[in-house]
């Protein structure tokens, strides 16, 4: 213990904050375990040669000291009270800031999962693929045969009987390869639909399952992830897997059998001329494989730039109204014009290089066909090859070489779609720290809604390092109000995040009726228990009826109705043309701040909360609408558990209790209005500080009035 005490003094203030929680009593998360001992270890480090209290510091008598305190790793854990009893349970551990994640892998027994339901379909596409395959190697031993009927017949002397001959020999061989024609044809549809089949419904049940584990994530998901990200893996990286599935399942196979089949067929055609296929085309091939790969590349920077220039087309789309208030309309055109340059400049590069290679693709096919006219011409003047012959090896060679080039281009639709599987994977596999449901619930008839903060200390997952709360304690009695003020980024909205349970505490405990938020159903606390609204509500674009039912999706018109009569929202919706059904525009941006914000209070009234979380509610509103706002605000908080997160203390006089948060995310006074008023304290100094801004504004008003 006095080998901790010492090292304390060298350690940052944040590490000092848990250690006096450990010394209170308090467990923490096996993460902060971590960091703090990595603090103890960085400390150690720098004063490994200090005599300290007569002994050397070590790092080992740090951690068995750590030991001693409860903070070894195996030990920790946390305490929350679960059906009337004390349970423990281990908490689960985000891995450390500095610790990159590995690379994401392709989840094959996922996937097999997926295609197990659809086997027969698989099984169906496969086969009918092969099917095709060993058709097309058919194709030409039976042009071969046609050739040569063809060939007698022009040998054979003009007249009645020639005619008779050829007829009587062209017809089997005809007759087969139609025959082989509509077999090809149907078993090309048969694998087409097949393997669609297959694929669609792979992918749907992959967007399924990512989308409900992206819907399952916490909240500290979205705070690491930008909505683009993770987007993109829900459309472009499903659907790039699933053309890269298909592609390698139809044109894989077919292609494989194909080169394979072919090969045997050239060497019993003719040996001599196979064997000089097999020096040639391989050289080729390597050659056209590393100039594939180059136009790849090409091609993959070509789409980042498209890719680029759309994200700044979208940014600005996204944004038009401050771009039109700013007047910056010429100023972004550049920028969007300068980005389509850049990719216009490689996607003309990326068309020089496809232009050169197909070129030269061109020019040795070609030269393939002449070579083995001229070679088999030669064959055929010494009798060792038949005209026939010669064309089964010719339409043979073009049919392997075709096979040879899809498969080397389907090497990088593998290599795309295996990525692409593995991004989607690797956010369908994302565990949540916190469930969105599961727990305990309190009955309706029982449920007061008192609320204790006990002891917080807090940090958001994606800041470990900033301390938002420390010690943090504060009641809200069930049927009271309780006001939060403070300066911007002193931790008022993250209280409010808390009691939502968005993230959980590092450190102390956060209860409702004596039940810790980690024993609550979750889906429970938010749908039912709990209204929240915020300073910017989201409307979703659609009618005014389905955005309140939103709340609740069982209630009736009626009940959503009233709800807008407790929100005083009534009679300016039965002012619009249309009433509840008008259809608002994307985020409600076709509806004022105020009119937007008294829907949100209906949405949140509509579920009959116990408990409703007003963060900063009124502050982005006019005079006006604050007044009206404020009004339904009083009116729906009647009767209610109230936790106000207030920017303008004006709106909050008439709370029962207001807290005072400082610096640090710890509360340096609480009591009511006229209390903290008495104490001129800094609750006072910001009320007299917004009076003095008020008065200016109105100054100002009189002055422009007077002008």
């Amino acid at each position: 213990m006095i080998v901790i005490s010492a090292c304390r003094l060298f350690l940052p203030p944040t590490a000092r904050q848990y250690l006096s929680q450990i010394q209170r009593g308090h467990r923490i998360q096996k993460k902060v375990f971590k960091e703090l001992q990595e603090q103890f270890r960085d400390q150690c480090a720098k004063i490994r040669r200090t005599e300290c209290v007569g002994k050397r510091l070590h790092v080992g008598q740090i951690t068995a000291s750590l030991g001693l305190l409860g903070l070894a790793p195996v030990a920790v854990q946390s305490q929350y009270v679960k059906e009337g009893r004390t349970q423990t349970a281990p908490i689960r551990v985000a891995p450390p800031e500095d610790e990159k994640s590995p690379e994401a892998k392709f989840d094959w027994l996922q996937f097999f999962r997926l295609l197990l339901p659809h086997f027969a379909h698989l099984l169906a596409a496969v086969a009918t693929a092969l099917a095709v395959a060993m058709l097309n190697i058919k194709i030409p031993q039976l042009l071969g045969d046609i050739v040569n009927v063809v060939a007698r017949s022009g040998e054979a002397t003009a007249g009645t009987e020639a005619v008779e001959l050829f007829l009587a020999q062209i017809k089997e061989p005809a007759l087969q390869m139609v025959k082989l024609y509509v077999a090809q044809s149907a078993m090309t549809f048969a694998y087409i639909y097949s393997l669609s089949c297959v694929g669609e419904r792979v992918a749907e049940k992959m967007r399924q399952n990512l989308f409900f584990s992206i819907l399952r994530q916490d909240v500290a998901f979205f705070d690491a992830h930008k909505s683009g990200e993770i987007m993109a893996r829900l459309t472009s990286d499903v659907q790039d897997f699933k053309s890269s599935f298909k592609l390698c399942i139809s044109q894989g196979l077919r292609s494989l059998t194909q080169t394979v089949g072919c090969a045997v067929s050239l060497y019993l055609i003719s040996p001599q001329m196979t064997g000089l296929m097999l020096v040639v085309v391989p050289v080729v091939i390597v050659s056209g494989t590393c100039i594939g790969s180059f136009l790849r590349g090409l091609s993959k920077a070509a789409q980042a730039q498209v890719a680029k220039a759309n994200a700044a087309g979208d940014e600005v789309i996204s944004n038009i109204r401050t771009v039109r208030a700013f007047a910056m309309e010429d100023d972004e055109m550049e920028v969007y014009g300068t980005e389509l340059s850049k990719a216009r400049q490689l996607n003309e590069n990326l068309g020089l290089g496809i232009g050169l290679f197909q070129g030269a693709t061109n020019l040795f096919l070609n030269g393939i066909v002449l070579t083995t006219l001229y070679y088999g011409g030669y064959l055929l003047s010494t009798s060792s090859l038949s005209p026939g012959d010669l064309m089964s090896f010719l339409v043979a060679t073009q049919t392997m070489q075709r096979s040879i080039a899809q498969m080397s281009l389907l090497f990088g639709n593998y290599v795309k779609g295996i990525a692409s599987g593995a991004r989607v994977f690797e956010y369908t596999n994302l565990e949540p720290e916190i469930p969105i449901s599961g727990g305990k619930t309190i009955p309706f008839h029982s449920f007061k809604g008192d609320i204790v903060f006990n002891e917080v200390l807090f940090a958001y997952p994606t800041r470990k390092n900033q301390t938002v709360l420390q010690n943090f304690s504060l009641a809200v009695p069930a049927g009271k109000m309780v006001a939060l003020v403070g300066a911007s980024g002193g931790g008022k909205s993250t209280v409010a995040a808390l009691l939502e349970r968005f993230y959980d505490v590092d450190a102390g405990s956060v209860s409702i009726d004596g039940v810790d938020l980690r024993a609550l159903d979750p889906k429970w606390l938010r749908g039912r228990a709990i209204g929240y609204i915020n300073q910017e509500p989201v409307l979703f674009a659609t009618s005014i009826m389905e955005n309140i039912r939103y709340g609740r999706p069982g209630a009736t018109d009626q009940e959503v109705e009233e709800a807008a009569k407790a929100a005083n929202a009534d009679n300016f919706i039965r002012s619009f043309p249309s009433g509840y059904d008008t259809v608002l525009g994307e985020r409600g941006v076709t509806v004022s701040g105020g009119q937007r914000q008294r829907i949100a209070i209906a949405r949140a009234l509509v579920k009959n909360p116990s408990i409703l979380v007003l963060d900063e509610a009124t502050s982005a509103l006019d005079a006006e609408s604050e007044a009206i706002v404020q009004s339904a605000l009083d009116d729906a908080s009647k009767g209610r558990t109230v936790l106000v997160i207030a920017h303008r203390l004006s709106t909050i006089r008439n709370a029962n209790v207001i807290a005072v948060m400082g610096a640090g995310g710890t509360i340096s006074e609480r009591g009511t209005h006229q209390e903290l008023m008495r104490r001129g304290g800094m609750y006072a100094d910001l009320m007299k500080q917004q009076e003095r801004e008020e008065e200016e504004v109105v100054n100002q008003g009189h002055g422009q009035e007077g002008g």
